[in-house]
């Protein structure tokens, strides 16, 4: 893999900052080994973008596993109150010795530096490949978002949002091969794309720069306010068992259209019945394989290896399902409510499955199934709402809470689907056993990761695994 240096020579200006970085990845919640140790690490790529206080350095650093991690830095002679909570730490050595360490990131006036160097080219070092002919405006208030993700995302003034990719790939990358061709094709339903952020000569995908949507948060906030305030009668607008319909019915319109666009940029292709018997096989080796973790599971292993069987036997049968490039990773968080409508981002599919994988065509059904596990856990993350802070909750209240909430996840899957059939395209209707196939295997998925990142919400999947299962 080809390393990009700023500077020529054997000047190594990163080497000083391996010691400070490397027990400061286990503490990111995207390095992917937990707590585990990430050295020694590798300088893969490293520019350093400004050299002057504030200093600003890229580089992307190898671990001894193989996995690359992209970092922005940050070095000050002394480091404002305001970014303390991104400290790093103190450089023993070299030049910056002294100086302290930060996440870069956190420091809007770096982060106008990175917008005016990417914008005037970039040179050598981390640049951006442009997909429009529209200058990047420079003068645009930079400001971390806060998620909780995987990745990091700054937006610059109410115009442009870098994301860069924490666990950079060799390309063509997903999201943005995807994004290129939706905001080609004028696909109304996503952020358009401005460029694509590389380093020198190296092969790797870094991030990208797009539109930042005006929403006031995403569809799962949205979602769970509406879930609480009408589970507990309190919202003015719509019956205790109704709320968000409309929305929901919205979603689905913008789902098929952002699909509609996708299946015209990308093959489409009618999966043979070999096709369907082996991701019938593949669900059911995901399920013994999530047995082995949550013994939870293990009671309906039966129902579910039915349901997945019975998948297969339809395939033989001819079952018509049609597969294409999908968000695949599709719910409730990935939707964005603007004054235009429902908007889609973050097209990279599911983190933990290959890149082949994530790019290759699946059926839409996926995506549907993904949005109505999510209906179903908003509806279960209002009730926490609730209980949390109402802690002598009578039974009966409790009772009629929980039946409210089943009727709410019921009422706005329902009008999602239905929304989404109107549009056009595949039918979720008329294709019931494939989606609870996809849908279960979608809530076993989600069983393994609540058993390893949130034991208490682990009753939600499986609440979803016992009625598909039995259904």
């Amino acid at each position: 893999m080809t390393v990009a240096w700023v500077d020529v020579g054997q000047r190594r200006p990163v080497d000083p900052l391996l010691g400070l970085l490397d027990p400061w990845l286990r503490t990111r919640r995207w390095y992917a080994a937990g707590a585990g140790p990430a050295g020694p690490l590798t300088p893969v790529v490293a520019d350093v973008v400004r050299e002057q206080a504030p200093a600003l350095v890229h580089a992307v650093l190898r671990t001894a596993a193989g996995q690359l991690y992209q970092v922005l830095l940050g070095l000050r002679p002394e480091l404002p109150r305001r970014l303390a909570d991104a400290a790093i730490g103190r450089v023993p050595e070299g030049e910056w010795r002294g100086w302290t360490l930060y996440e870069a990131t956190e420091d809007a006036a770096l982060m106008g530096v990175l917008l005016r160097h990417l914008a005037q080219g970039g040179g050598d070092g981390l640049r951006m490949e442009r997909t429009t002919p529209l200058p990047l405006p420079v003068g645009l208030v930079p400001r971390p978002l806060t998620a909780d993700q995987s990745n990091t995302a700054v937006a610059f003034g109410d115009r442009l949002l870098l994301k860069l990719y924490r666990r950079p790939e060799p390309g063509p990358h997903l999201e943005v091969e995807t994004l290129r061709a939706l905001s080609d094709a004028r696909c109304a339903r996503t952020p358009r794309l401005h460029g694509t952020l590389l380093s020198g000569g190296s092969a790797l995908v870094l991030g990208l720069m797009e539109d930042l949507l005006p929403a006031e948060g995403d569809g799962w906030q949205a979602a769970v306010r509406q879930v609480a305030d009408c589970v507990d009668g309190t919202c003015p607008a719509v019956p205790a068992t109704g709320g968000f319909t409309a929305h929901a019915r919205a979603l689905g319109t913008a789902v098929a259209e952002v699909h509609t666009a996708l299946a015209d940029a990308f093959p489409r292709v009618r999966l043979t019945a070999q096709d369907i018997a082996r991701q019938a096989a593949e669900m059911t080796g995901r399920l013994e394989t999530a047995v082995l973790e949550v013994p939870g599971l293990a009671r309906h292993r039966g129902g579910l290896v039915r349901l997945y069987e019975d998948y297969a036997r339809a395939g033989a049968r001819g079952c018509a399902v049609l597969a294409q490039r999908v968000h695949g990773d599709l719910h409730l968080g990935q939707a964005l409510p603007t004054p235009a409508g429902w908007h889609l981002i973050d097209f990279e599919g599911e983190p933990a499955r290959p890149a082949a994988e994530r790019a290759a065509p699946q059926p839409v059904l996926r995506d549907v199934a993904g949005m109505l596990r999510s209906f179903d856990y908003a509806a279960q993350a209002g009730l926490r709402t609730l209980r949390e802070r109402d802690l002598d909750e009578a039974p009966g209240a409790r009772l009629r809470r929980v039946r409210r909430a089943r009727a709410w996840a019921a009422r706005n899957r329902r009008a999602f689907v239905a929304g989404y059939a109107e549009a056009g395209g595949t039918d979720p209707h008329c294709h019931p056993l494939p989606l609870r196939a996809f849908e279960a295997d979608k809530a076993v998925y989600e069983a393994v990761y609540e058993s390893r990142h949130r034991p208490d919400w682990l009753p939600i999947p499986l609440e979803a695994v016992h009625r598909l299962a039995r259904t």
